[in-house]
């Protein structure tokens, strides 16, 4: 062969490259409990699917006569795959080399895969395990100099946010711009016991306050996915991860100049079920269950549920009708009556940003008894947070359709859809709705009577058996104020058919919102 010292001469740098950072190192990783960036590539992606790019970058070592003597690889490794068979772009870290720290080779190589899947049109999907490409004293040690901080390719890393899907998977210890990477993304998801995210970790912490802290104590997976809200959801293993990810691309399409996919749907578009005419109950005080009512809305098995820990009064799920996929946001009354808070605004304007970039019709099950309201709630900005949601329900160019199955009341209730364009509303006879609930507003509106009335209690009892019946939605459809009551055993078949004519809709307006999207 004519070329084959060449040819060997390649293949020697892919039998050292694929050690890694060398046996000691992997026997560390398996160690804590993570698997190494080649069997998580292995594990995630359709067997025999990956296309490595760059795999012959990295430190090479020669003699004096110029024969190579050693070769360490990149610590990231990129390329493009496939998932359940439709092509994605991955980067991912290797922490056997250097805990991931930046390389000669890794800025360009992050760099190439986010313009890469921009460019192509495909999710980017990132493996974050160390500082994710950030920095290290050693490397300074190298260059004999320290340099003004920058994030390398961070324009083509906002710009994908309005472009493709993005997920951002933490497996191991990860801070500074590891940790940036791994959020600024459409959805993130932590390893319980074996990932944690941090700006800066442990030795940094004790340098600067004097106390040392455990890595799980300072950003472990529960902290965030249920504390402060950096991630979205938090698992309990790396393969668990990879099958959560793999489920929440397949209700997203690959690009916003797409649509979502359709799959086959396995349960009737017309199933009436009875059961929901008892899921509200008559007492205004006993909460229902809303993921029950999501259950028997919604295809058989379909819901997928995110960022459940954080904000929970407000649920943000994704699922389908009749195979086409959908956003879907509710209440939940047993946390906080299901009253916004701040965190759940966050949520959901991240949710609904999501949805109007990738051409997902909003379904929205209303249960909103209005903001959470006292000291704690006005110290963490609820009604700013709660602002901002409400941009972001009134921006969105996606079809929505609103069942307001109980109360809707308030600015945040108001929040339910964009009331100044054509919209579909139904309620169910249980709904009730207003600036503010009857039984408070009685308080305010009658205040003055009810401390001069001899009997202030039956006053009270006098005043609310006259509103009841106002209070009636059946009321408010005589003046068209809700454009259809309906059986809630017939909520399905009616969204059922809601579904297919905004997929039609959508079909003539696709690319990226013009809203862009923020991290």
């Amino acid at each position: 062969m004519v070329w084959e010292p060449e040819l060997e001469a390649m293949a020697q740098r892919e039998r050292l490259a694929a050690q890694m950072g060398g046996e000691e190192r992997v026997a560390r990783q398996h160690a804590s409990g993570r698997l190494t960036v080649r069997e998580r590539l292995a594990t995630f992606l359709d067997a025999g699917s990956f296309v490595e790019l760059g795999g012959l970058a990295g430190k090479a070592t020669y003699d004096a006569d110029g024969e190579l003597t050693a070769f360490q690889a990149s610590n990231v490794l990129t390329g493009h795959g496939l998932v359940q068979g439709r092509p994605v772009i991955v980067a991912a870290d290797d922490f056997t080399v250097r805990g991931g720290a930046a390389d000669a080779a890794i800025h360009h190589k992050q760099v190439h895969a986010e313009a890469l899947a921009g460019q192509r049109r495909e999710p980017l999907i990132r493996l974050v395990d160390g500082t994710g490409g950030g920095g290290s004293i050693k490397q300074l040690e190298e260059l004999g100099a320290t340099y003004v901080p920058f994030n390398p390719g961070w324009d083509e890393v906002i710009a994908n946010l309005s472009r493709v899907p993005v997920v951002g998977c933490v497996l191991g210890p990860v801070a500074g711009l590891g940790a940036a990477r791994a959020v600024t993304s459409h959805y993130s998801v932590m390893v319980r016991g074996t990932s944690q995210l941090f700006a800066a970790g442990p030795p940094v912490v004790e340098w600067a306050f004097g106390r040392e802290v455990s890595k799980e104590a300072l950003g472990g997976a529960d902290l965030h996915a249920a504390g402060s809200g950096a991630v979205d959801d938090a698992v309990d293993s790396e393969e668990e991860l990879f099958d959560r990810v793999r489920r929440f691309l397949s209700y997203l399409p690959s690009s916003a100049w797409e649509l979502p996919p359709v799959t086959a749907a396995d349960d009737d578009p017309d199933r009436a079920d009875a059961e929901l005419r008892a899921l509200i109950p008559r007492d205004r005080r006993r909460p229902h269950d809303p993921r029950r009512l999501l259950a028997l809305v919604f295809d058989r098995d379909s819901v997928l549920e995110l960022t459940r820990d954080v904000g929970a009064s407000t649920i943000t799920a994704l699922a389908r009708l009749d195979g086409h996929p959908v956003a879907v946001i509710t209440e939940d009354p047993a946390v906080l009556g299901g009253g916004m808070t701040a965190d759940a605004a966050r949520k959901l304007e991240r949710f609904v940003d999501l949805a109007d970039t990738f051409h997902l019709p909003i379904v929205r099950l209303v249960d909103q008894p209005g903001f959470v309201v006292g000291v704690d709630a006005e110290r963490a900005g609820t009604i700013r947070a709660g602002a901002r949601a409400l941009a972001a329900v009134y921006q969105a160019s996606v079809p929505q359709f609103t069942v307001v199955v109980r109360r809707m009341f308030g600015v945040a209730g108001a929040g339910h859809s964009a009331h100044h364009r054509p919209q579909e509303r139904v309620a169910w006879p249980s709904a009730d709705w207003g600036s503010l609930p009857l039984e408070g507003g009685i308080e305010a509106a009658y205040r003055r009577e009810l401390d001069a009335a001899e009997d202030p209690a039956a006053l009270r009892a006098e005043i609310t058996s006259q509103m009841e019946a106002i209070r009636s939605p059946l009321r408010t459809a005589e003046s068209f104020g809700i454009e259809r009551m309906i059986d809630p055993a017939e909520t399905r078949p009616i969204l059922t058919g809601w579904v297919r004519t905004a997929y039609r809709v959508l079909g003539h307006d696709l690319g990226p919102s013009s809203f862009g999207r923020r991290p």
